[in-house]
């Protein structure tokens, strides 16, 4: 068990910048919509065709035309909220699908190991921790590598697994259970634990909270759960 320094890229997901490209529609250019020129060319036949008898007033008509406005306006701004969704949905996507082949950290204390890689995990360290152990269970529970560290340094610390156990022997390909304790101003506690894991696919669903990245031997995680991503 080694001790392992990543650096990290978390800019990584903002480096994609600039807005996409697409075409603004209004309502006007959809069909059977009610353009500004419709709406004149019908206040004037309004006007032609009226009772000489009862005029339209002024204040009729100007409450006409500031409703077409504020509908008119509403409307817009609708489509460009709808614009914008989209765009921001299909630049999440591409941010997400950049991301195959990627390592990154998600919350778990379960640790898939491939049979030839290292396995990476990390855990945070609390101050004036005297002692910490790392400790790897198989699947059927049974403790298989036991790795202690005397005084760590408090913060975040990273751990790699070579696929051995206690005695040096190479262990199957699988999903193992990492565990770390921690001895702090004397007491033993238990602290939570997160592995690195590469991205195998991405699946997209109808908006950005559907949209999950398939992580190797850990299953579906949403872009929110991600905690890190590995340089490189």
């Amino acid at each position: 068990m080694t001790t392992v320094s990543n650096n990290t890229s978390n800019s990584y997901l903002d480096s994609l910048k600039g807005a996409n490209g697409a075409k603004e529609k209004t309502d006007a250019e959809k069909a059977g919509a009610l353009t500004q020129a419709d709406f004149f060319a019908l206040l004037t036949q309004q006007l032609a065709f009226q009772d000489p008898t009862k005029p339209v007033e002024n204040d009729q008509m100007i409450a006409q035309m500031t409703n077409f406005t504020m509908a008119d306006g509403i409307s817009s701004l609708n489509s460009n909220f709808k614009d914008f969704a989209s765009s921001m949905d299909s630049n999440q996507a591409l941010q997400a699908s950049s991301l195959v082949g990627r390592t990154v950290r998600v919350s778990s204390d379960q640790m898939p190991f491939d049979g030839t890689n290292m396995a990476v995990g990390s855990t945070e360290v609390p101050a004036n921790t005297s002692l910490l152990t790392v400790k790897i269970y198989n699947a059927a529970g049974a403790l298989v590598r036991s790795e202690p560290a005397e005084s760590p340094p408090s913060g975040k610390f990273d751990f790699a697994w070579d696929g051995n156990n206690d005695a040096g022997e190479a262990l199957p390909k699988g999903m193992y259970t990492v565990k770390v304790e921690a001895t702090v101003n004397g007491k033993t506690e238990a602290l939570p634990t997160s592995s690195y894991v590469p991205v195998t696919s991405v699946t997209l669903g109808k908006g950005t909270g559907d949209m999950t990245l398939n992580l190797f031997g850990l299953g579906a995680k949403k872009l929110t759960d991600i905690l890190e991503i590995a340089a490189g």
